[in-house]
């Protein structure tokens, strides 16, 4: 008897991530951003602030927003956010992908990305707020290399109450 094969569909092309450049990557940063915030959550005012202005809030600080697109149609199927804080410290925050778009790997791109920009811009201490409801994401990040921490090792005060486990890069 013939052994069957089931035909694969081919994998996708990874994504190209890149700094954010125009008005419609910030569109795109919101949007993909307020759709994992309120179905989980609810967005809180600090996030729109800083969803809403990524250039202002984010960039002209010294932080960076990375943005995942299709390589064939260079559509934003993902972003991550670096925000700069005094000492050459970085928060990784803001980290989607569109629904439509996971389990392709593009969450992994965006973490080393931006691990690597934060490495550019000069960072020493790199870390992070998630909360257990986002269990790939925690998983993607202990990959990388994160690890968990207690809210007095965390540099900034008054961090977001919805973060429930905090992480540092080692």
């Amino acid at each position: 008897m013939r052994k069957r094969t089931r035909l694969m569909p081919h994998a996708s092309a990874p994504a190209m991530v890149s700094s954010i450049r125009s008005p419609s990557d910030a569109d795109a940063f919101y949007a993909l951003n307020e759709e994992w915030i309120s179905r989980l959550f609810t967005l809180q005012e600090e996030d729109r602030a800083v969803l809403g202005d990524p250039f202002g809030r984010i960039v002209d600080p010294g932080g960076d927003v990375l943005m995942a697109r299709e390589p064939d149609s260079d559509t934003a199927v993902g972003c991550i956010a670096l925000l700069a804080y005094p000492d050459a410290v970085f928060e990784l925050a803001k980290m989607a992908v569109a629904p439509a778009a996971q389990g392709r790997g593009i969450g992994r791109q965006l973490i080393a990305a931006a691990i690597d920009r934060a490495r550019t811009l000069g960072g020493t201490r790199l870390f992070l707020g998630t909360n257990t409801k986002l269990a790939p994401a925690i998983h993607l990040y202990e990959d990388a290399g994160f690890v968990r921490i207690t809210r007095d090792r965390l540099p900034v005060a008054d961090y977001y109450a919805r973060a429930d486990i905090l992480m540092e890069l080692k």
